[in-house]
Order: structure tokens, then sequence, then C-alpha cells
């Protein structure tokens, strides 16, 4: 075990993309656990798009980090040392208030255990069977409530979240329509059993999708917000469903970007268009872990992790959420298993 943390500091607000005098990575002494806490180490670090916002001073559904204070992020971690009968020493947990540090102080409530017996890898949990497969899961059957026969289109579908939605819809019968960045994650998609796919870099999106959708719109679950949103307002059936789950094309504008043109077509379709976070579904994450882990195991869901390695990398390694340049769910590995 290190005899020093390591923490990622937040110095200043970012302008535009993360650059690396925004944030600081010191070194402390490892904290001890207070009566009902619990010493974690952390194993892997969740890197997602809701990083950004997070060291943003916006209004959003929890406070921004301050500045001077450790980047916040989810993790998979083990008990080290333990204060509370709740926290096991050598148990493994989940949490999302660990931060982007190598040891953390946390109570039972801000942890998930993680099943004793496990079938799946560690990294499972980060992904397809954790708090990736939960968005996933809520956004497209509590939201959006797909019928057999729908036509579904995912943005960022070979992205760790849309491209379990884009599974999910089709056992649910659904007819579904991947929208990513490269040819090979294209292949990819086609791979888990999307109808169709498109190219958003070299194909015109309103255009393959007027194609690929002759009858329509009725899911969109939507990950980029902008230009894609557009098109795909365009194309919506009547009392379609739009499951806002991020907006990975704004989190970086430095300026205020331009609403959606096609805005009108949410009053004349009647659609739906509803925002969420994961933990709104909070009380029900047992249930989803359990019919998730089935699915798994069924062969119905396959995912995909990109891990990166080493905690001084993770401004590297955040950006590349932004590029495209991650293949699944991006992970940074900071410790052995």
């Amino acid at each position: 075990m290190r005899n020093n943390n390591r923490q990622w500091i937040l110095k200043k607000r970012p302008v535009g993309k993360i650059s690396n005098d925004d944030l600081e990575l010191i070194e402390t002494n490892i904290p001890e656990p207070g009566e009902g806490q619990a010493l974690i180490q952390n194993i892997y670090l969740s890197i997602d798009p809701t990083n950004r916002i997070w060291m943003s001073d916006i209004d959003q559904y929890m406070p921004p980090v301050d500045i001077g204070h450790v980047m916040r992020g989810g993790c998979t971690a083990k008990v080290i040392k333990s204060n509370t009968p709740e926290l096991l020493e050598g148990q493994y947990i989940s949490s999302f208030t660990c931060g982007w540090q190598d040891f953390a102080i946390v109570t039972p409530s801000e942890t998930s255990p993680l099943p004793e017996e496990r079938k799946l890898p560690l990294t499972a949990y980060m992904s397809a069977a954790g708090f990736t497969g939960y968005t996933a899961y809520f956004g497209l059957l509590n939201i959006t409530n797909p019928k057999p026969g729908e036509t579904v289109v995912v943005s960022t579908a070979a992205g760790a979240v849309g491209s379990v939605v884009g599974q999910i819809a089709k056992i649910k019968g659904c007819r579904v329509i991947g929208i990513t960045g490269s040819d090979k994650k294209c292949e990819w998609i086609k791979s888990l059993g999307f109808d169709e796919t498109i190219n958003y870099k070299t194909q015109n999106v309103l255009k393959e999708l007027s194609k690929k959708c002759p009858e329509g719109i009725d899911i969109y679950f939507d990950n980029t917000g902008g230009e894609i949103l557009d098109a795909v307002l365009t194309l919506i059936n009547q009392n379609a469903r739009i499951s806002v789950c991020g907006l990975i094309s704004m989190y970086n504008e430095d300026k205020p970007v331009p609403g959606p043109y096609m805005y009108r077509n949410i009053l004349m379709k009647r659609a739906r268009v509803e925002g969420f976070i994961v933990s709104d579904f909070m009380s029900e994450w047992e249930n989803a872990a359990a019919q998730l882990a089935i699915w798994i195991d069924e062969g119905k869901i396959q995912y995909k992790v990109d891990v990166q390695q080493g905690l001084e990398n993770a401004l590297s390694t955040v950006n590349m959420l932004f590029t495209g340049e991650n293949e699944g769910k991006l992970i940074l590995q900071v410790s052995d298993e």
C-alpha cells in the first residue's frame, strides 16, 4: 500500500477544454477514519463527461466542486480500515464520493457494496453492471417505455451508456439506429445488434436518418444535444419520447449555444422531453443490477471497457471523452485489484 495520498485538486474553472493548469496533483498524508467511517483505497476511477460539468460554476444537479477541493469522481474501491460494522475491511464497494485520489474517507450511506460472490470482473461494475448500466436502464425503460416495433435512435451509441441503451432496446423488440464517430465504432455496435449505424463525422446525420428511419423516430436517447438533436427533432413521430442523458457537444463551449431550431416539433408532434440523473432512481438500483447481471450472463448485453493507467494521467484521460479516442467505458486504474 502507498505511504501517501495523491489528490487532484481543482485550481480554477476550465474555460473550454480542460487544461493542465486547471487542476494540480498534490501529495498528502493518508487520512484516518473517524467513528462511523471507513478508509478506502481506490482501484478504478470512473471517467465521465459529467466530470467536466462538476468543474464549472453553473446551475447543475450537484454542487460544483469547490476551488481547492479534490476533484469529484466515482470509483470502485477496497475497504482498508473501518470504524463501522456496515463496512468490512477487505470489502469491495462503489461510490460517487471518493474523488480523484488514492485514498478516501467514506460513510456507509456514500457507498454501494459489490456482490460478495462476483461472476463479473471489477471493471464490469464500472460499466454495464454498475452506474453506466443503471443510466442506460432507467433512461430508456423508465423515461421512454419502449414498445416492440418502435424506432429508437441513440447518439454516442458506441459509448458506455449508449451501447447498453441500444442492446436493451433490442431486447425490448425495437428497431435501433446508432450514431457514433468512426467506422470502427459503427462496426462494433452493428455486432451488438444495432440495425443501422451513422458515422456523424463523415455522413450527413439528417440525410442518413431520413433514409434509415422511413417511418420516423419514436424514441431518442440523447447523449449529445446540438446538431444531432436538431436532426432527430426534424423526424420525430407523434407522441415521441426523448430521454436527455447528456449534452457532451456543449460541455467545452465557452459561449452560449443556440437552442434547437426544430424545437417547434416538440409541440407539433406532442413529444415528451425529459432529462434525468441516474441517482433519481437510487431506490431501484438493486432491481436494475439484478436484471442487468442476468442479461450480461445470458450474452444479451455485451460491453467494452477502455482502461487507462495511473492517477497521474487523469487529465489526459478525461479529455479523451471529448475527442472520441476512448472505446467503451473509460476507466482509470489507480491501484492493483
